[in-house]
């Protein structure tokens, strides 16, 4: 289990006196990782139902493009087989459906890049900024990014919900213990004969947890943050184009409905207003935030 090579070396990195400094700054990210991966022990569909569905509803409502002719239809039932029905009862797509049959390779390729940013840069950010010694950056950006990552998990928790490959493989039932899915990516490992995505989804800790879309926020809390710290435009401008990018990704692959970006958007702007108006103002912790301003 990857929770266990995690704890492993972090202990290791605790122990060794030139790496202890590290090691607590990084901790959120420690506890991050080690959160997600133990979320396997108890998958939220345990606790709540799970919400099939609704958002699929919700989304071809909201955000449905109506198909251009029945050879469309076809075409999208064929490649959708779990959602056929819905599609020629309506005639209307989820975005989703729409991408899995409207796709080039130059986005495959472009999505795919975008979506191995989600973890990466953040994390690569973080050392950024512990390296360059704007420890306290590096502490407010690091349990930020931990606390927008509890939120998402308690509300994964209270509303299981499929992402949008999964009704278009599956369709509206339910079926537990369903494998991870690399949806519209695997587009990219055929591309690149590179399979980082079905490596990655492929040990997926929790299929049911579509809402809110963390890969939406992740990007997001790292650009805020490179504006905070007065990094230059052009990182700035860098992590907003990788952000956007992420949330297009999103929709484009078939891993989040609309629905779900938005919603992780918001769980990114709630976390941030919670941290940076109520829990850094905390006397205590402003005194030692302000300590490790140099």
């Amino acid at each position: 289990m990857l929770s266990i090579y995690l704890i492993i070396v972090y202990i290791a990195l605790v122990i060794w006196k030139k790496s202890r400094k590290l090691a607590l700054y990084f901790l959120p990210w420690a506890i991050f990782g080690v959160s997600y991966d133990m979320m396997r022990l108890c998958p939220n569909y345990k606790v709540s139902p799970i919400d099939v569905g609704h958002l699929y509803d919700l989304e071809k409502s909201f955000f449905g493009i109506a198909a251009s002719g029945m050879e469309e239809i076809h075409k999208a039932a064929e490649v959708c087989k779990g959602s056929a029905e819905a599609i020629y009862d309506s005639g209307v797509l989820i975005p989703g459906e729409y991408f899995a049959i409207h796709h080039t390779a130059c986005l495959d390729f472009l999505s795919g890049l975008f979506y191995l940013c989600w973890v990466p840069v953040p994390l690569a950010f973080a050392f950024y900024l512990f390296f360059r010694k704007q420890y306290q950056w590096c502490l407010k950006f690091s349990w930020s990014f931990l606390f927008v990552n509890v939120l998402g998990f308690i509300i994964y928790y209270i509303h299981p919900a499929t992402p949008p490959w999964y009704v278009m493989n599956y369709g509206f039932h339910a079926f537990l213990n369903t494998p991870g899915n690399v949806g519209g990516l695997g587009r990219w490992d055929t591309l690149t004969g590179l399979p980082l995505f079905h490596l990655i989804y492929g040990e997926n800790a929790n299929v049911f947890a579509a809402v809110p879309s963390l890969h939406a926020a992740y990007m997001l809390i790292t650009t805020y943050y490179a504006i905070r710290s007065h990094k230059p435009w052009y990182t700035v401008t860098l992590f907003a184009i990788i952000c956007m990018g992420i949330w297009f990704t999103a929709v484009y692959a078939g891993h989040h409905y609309i629905i779900d970006v938005i919603l992780g958007i918001l769980t990114a702007i709630v976390g941030l207003l919670i941290t940076e108006l109520g829990i850094y103002r905390i006397p205590p912790l402003r005194r030692f935030l302000q300590s490790r301003s140099k």
